[in-house]
Formats: C-alpha cells, structure tokens, sequence
C-alpha cells in the first residue's frame, strides 16, 4: 500500500512545471502531465510519477519521471537518510555497472512540495508484488518455473556486485552510523535499539527478546565491510523480460558484512510464502542452494546465517509494528487493533527464535 495521497495533482502540476522549467533552461513549452501515485509504492518515501514533455533546439522531447519526496507526517524510520540514499544512488549509477535509476536533480529546499525531493527517469518493467505476494498473484505466478529461477540467480548476482563494490575508493563510507556502535552488527543492533525506543509502542515482546538474543550471540565479523543494500528482496528489483533492470530503495543502506543482506533477501522470500501461510513457486532455488552459489560468487563462505537470519526477522518486525501504527493513525484499523504486536512477521520471528533456542 502506497502513502495516503496528500496532495491537490492540479497544483502538484503546476509547481512541477515551474520547477522543471528552471532546471531545463533552454526547453520551450514545459508541460507536465499523468501525475499519480503508483499502486505498488511503499511507506519509506512518497512516490510521483508524470510525463513531462518540453522541446530543445526544435526537437519534441518527452520523459517518464519519477519523483520521490522526502517522508514527513508518514514516517516508517526514525531517521530517513533520504539525502544518504540520494548520493549512493548517483555514486552508483555514475561509477558503478549496478543498475540504479539515473537521478536528474536532487532539490534540497522544501517549500515547493514539502519535503527535499529527487527527480529520476522511470524504468520500464515489472516489480515481483508484495501484498498480495508474488507468489500468490501476479506476472511471477504466471512465468515458468525456469523463468523464476532466472529472475532469482540475476537477482543474486547484482546483490554480488553490489557486495564486492570498493567502499573507499567510491567514497561511500559517509552511509556508516558510528553513533549507534560498530561498523557491522554491532551498530546494526544499536539503531534497532534505538527504533523501539522511537516508536514508544508498548509491548512487542518478541522483538524484545530477539535483540537480547541478537546480543549475547553477536558474531565476530572478520571480513572488511562492504556497502549493504538494506533492502534485498525481489520486491525491490524492477525486471524487464526477467532481467534486472534497476533495484530500487536504498533508505536501509549501510556497511556491514553480506551475510546481512542475503539473509534477508531469503527472509523477506520465506515471510511471504511460508510466513504468509502460502506455498512458494515452483522454480525458486532452495536457501541451501542460494547461499552455495553465493559463496562461489563472492569466493568466500558465508558465516552465522542462522544468526543472520533472526536479525532478519527481528528486523522486518520492527518495521511491521511501526506499519502498524502507521495503519492505525490513518484510520485503516481500529484504534485497540493488535496488529503492531500480532502480524505474520511477529509470528515468523517467533517461529523462528523457537527454533534456534
């Protein structure tokens, strides 16, 4: 489910013409056009898209863009970074072969929609469905089993790329958080700490117990930190004839070991097949098999998933709880309803810490 939609589309227009039409200087005829929030958008940021079309030395130009504006009432982190995720996307898609949507303009200010925003070029293609699950409904129901396993393998391997990126070199240290404790887990746990605090939700007992957990079994993390996604799931994977065509949603990025990010791209899979009381399709590649092919492309084993799988979980907990709230406070479910603490990632972190303790 998108954002509620907050804004009058006549004069979201009409600022967004007067806005491009600085940005474009030597352009005649600015239009904009098509405004809407898309269907399949999430909480993280309030998403636009529109059609401008302006001409350029005599030429007809036309361009599918996409805005995204920084969150402001509708807040699902404690701290959006939306900035942080704006200038890891321009470092990777100038200087990087991973395939990010090409970000025109970045627009501090807030008076013109409320919120800094990013203007960006839409990519054609189709995105794997959360709600209902990809594999209840939707384009992937209907591909082969051969075509699913494909979009999966492609999936890992830009997941590989982005794991094996040179952190120093490109300059993207500025994403660590050495004020929540560590680069790698460590910190990791400490933002999460400082999320449920944040949130000030009473309860959420087995989040609670999972962190504790999380703590006393923290695992050395020898490896040299790499850039972390954040958000690796098929979900976040926009595919054009079962090829990747950019991945999207880089509010969670930060450095740590890989493992993390693997262990909940195969969460984020389990939650919405076993998780969510459905069978997974035919053609998905089992964990085993995934983290086997994983360690052939980054030459290395990977280490503690179990344990990297409960952060996983622990972690989706949280932000459904805060979802939660977040569905309350816009009237979607009753003020006394449970779901902050009772929700199909509650029970599968549950399900999961039984099985591990």
């Amino acid at each position: 489910m998108p954002v509620p939609n907050q804004r009058d589309s006549e004069l979201t227009c009409s600022l967004l013409t007067a806005w491009l039409a600085d940005h474009l200087p030597h352009s005649k005829g600015l239009t904009v056009s098509g405004l809407h929030a898309p269907s399949a958008s999430g909480f993280s940021s309030e998403t636009l898209l529109f059609d401008a079309e302006w001409v350029q030395e005599g030429v007809k130009l036309r361009q599918a863009l996409v805005v995204r504006v920084a969150p402001t009432v509708y807040q699902l982190f404690p701290e959006p970074r939306f900035e942080d995720h704006c200038r890891v996307m321009r470092i990777l898609g100038r200087e990087s072969g991973v395939p990010v949507p090409f970000i025109r303009w970045y627009e501090p200010d807030p008076r013109l929609l409320g919120a800094p925003f990013i203007v960006m070029d839409h990519v054609t293609g189709q995105v794997p469905a959360d709600n209902p699950s990809y594999h209840v409904d939707g384009w992937v129901t209907e591909a082969s089993p051969a075509e699913r396993a494909h979009l999966w393998w492609r999936s890992l391997d830009v997941l590989a790329q982005i794991h094996q990126l040179d952190v120093a070199r490109l300059g993207l240290g500025f994403v660590d958080r050495p004020e929540y404790g560590r680069t790698g887990i460590d910190q990791q746990l400490g933002y999460y700490e400082r999320f449920l605090t944040w949130m000030r939700t009473p309860g959420l007992p087995v989040s609670r117990t999972a962190l504790e957990w999380l703590r006393r079994k923290e695992p050395a993390e020898p490896g040299t930190p790499s850039l972390l996604w954040g958000d690796a799931r098929l979900g976040n994977v926009i595919f054009y004839n079962f090829e990747p065509r950019a991945v999207l949603d880089w509010e969670m990025v930060t450095l740590g070991q890989p493992e993390v990010d693997l262990a909940w791209f195969l969460y984020m899979d389990r939650h919405h097949s076993e998780g969510s009381g459905v069978a997974r399709l035919a053609g998905f590649p089992s964990q085993e098999q995934t983290v086997a092919r994983y360690e052939r492309l980054l030459g290395r084993q990977m280490r503690d998933m179990d344990y990297y799988e409960v952060f996983a979980a622990m972690r989706f907990a949280v932000i459904m709880a805060r979802l939660g709230q977040l569905f309350i406070e816009f009237g979607w479910l009753p003020q006394d309803s449970d779901y902050p603490t009772n929700n199909t990632a509650a029970r599968l972190l549950g399900a999961i810490l039984e099985a591990r303790c």
